[in-house]
């Protein structure tokens, strides 16, 4: 099998050579590259198109989460895992909303890391145990205090889908909605035809009124 390509993202170099040794030691990943902070990332990802990125949070010129949220309408087929010092709910959450599919400390044990690396691989999520016990507390704490509306449907909007509907009732067109969120034009138009899908309705304008009766606007 080929090895997986991986590119470094953190602004401190020494952390980078450590971490491109460790990584080394795997027959099966190969870093073929290093950026010091989220533009670069930008890049270097361009030229390079890895498999895995692992992705420091807080970086100078371009941060982490807004860097992840930039590559994944970039390259959708590059995996993000956020490898960060901070542990704090505002970060973890800036970061999976970024479109992260995995979540470590730079603490966690090497095993984790490597085996969230092989699956996001597969296109698998990985978070570490203390991460994931409080997004499953942050989901709970979601679905007892959800809206009206959400009880309504049958498959509730997700957060994305919300702020696109919100976007879309004011008349923006999917390319005025790619440009303000930073995502791929195709990516909006799945999500569009996901919330028509939702709400059970033929086109935008029906969407706009449906979700003013549910109150979702």
């Amino acid at each position: 099998m080929n090895p997986i390509r991986i590119l470094l993202v953190d602004d401190q170099t020494m952390f980078r050579d450590g971490l491109r040794v460790l990584l080394s030691s795997q027959p099966d990943f190969e870093i073929v590259g290093e950026a010091g902070d989220g533009e670069e990332a930008l890049q270097r990802a361009a030229a390079l198109k890895p498999q895995v990125i692992l992705m420091d949070l807080r970086m100078p010129v371009m941060d982490g989460a807004t860097a992840t949220r930039r590559l994944r309408a970039l390259l959708p087929d590059s995996r993000v895992i956020v490898l960060t010092t901070f542990d704090e709910d505002e970060a973890i959450f800036d970061g999976l909303r970024a479109g992260a599919i995995g979540y470590l400390l730079k603490d966690a044990p090497t095993d984790k890391l490597y085996e969230a690396i092989r699956a996001a691989a597969r296109g698998e999520s990985f978070l570490q145990p203390s991460i994931a016990a409080r997004v499953v507390a942050e989901f709970s704490r979601l679905s007892e205090n959800a809206p009206r509306w959400a009880q309504a449907l049958i498959d509730p909007l997700s957060p994305r889908e919300v702020e696109i509907l919100r976007l879309l009732a004011g008349g923006a067109t999917n390319r005025e909605i790619a440009d303000k969120l930073v995502l791929a034009e195709g990516t909006v138009k799945n999500h569009v035809t996901s919330i028509l899908a939702k709400l059970g309705v033929s086109d935008r304008t029906k969407a706009a009124l449906r979700a003013r009766e549910l109150g979702i606007l």
